[in-house]
């Protein structure tokens, strides 16, 4: 970790190395997040299984796990997969997912989720890791 405070400009994603790392049942966390059609369609998919996936911002192709790649592309993007009553770590978590874990800042996740800055920054910058929420380590610096 980084020996920066993070503040309401760091930007944070879901660390899925972190949970590959510690937690032993991810991929059937990922798999309880898939629409009715793409659990029906990796049933028997093993896991892990890698798709190309193209970064909408930089087209760098990255190697995806299949069920992340159907959760961000299709899943996520479905409009009762966030709403106002999901929980906050939740939906964080489900927001990454949606916007395909493209780095946010908590400005932005804050007006996307109608929630306190403070609030969010609290919840996921502190000590204990939340689903793998964290901040993005190696940042560009500001123009001065």
């Amino acid at each position: 970790m980084s020996l920066l405070k993070p503040n309401s400009k760091t930007l944070f994603h879901i660390d899925f190395e972190w949970w590959q790392q510690n937690e032993r049942d991810w991929h059937v966390f990922l798999r309880s997040f898939l629409c009715p059609e793409h659990q029906e369609l990796f049933a028997n998919v093993e896991e892990g299984e890698l798709v190309d996936w193209i970064d909408p911002k930089t087209a760098e192709v990255k190697p995806v796990d299949g069920v992340q790649h159907a959760l961000i592309s299709h899943c996520a993007q479905l409009p009762e997969f966030v709403n106002q009553r999901t929980a906050m770590v939740e939906a964080i978590f489900r927001l990454f997912l949606a916007n395909g874990n493209i780095p946010m800042s908590v400005e932005e996740l804050s007006q996307k989720l109608e929630k306190p800055a403070s609030t969010i920054l609290r919840t996921i910058a502190g000590p204990r890791v939340y689903r793998g929420l964290r901040p993005i380590l190696s940042q560009p610096s500001e123009p001065a």
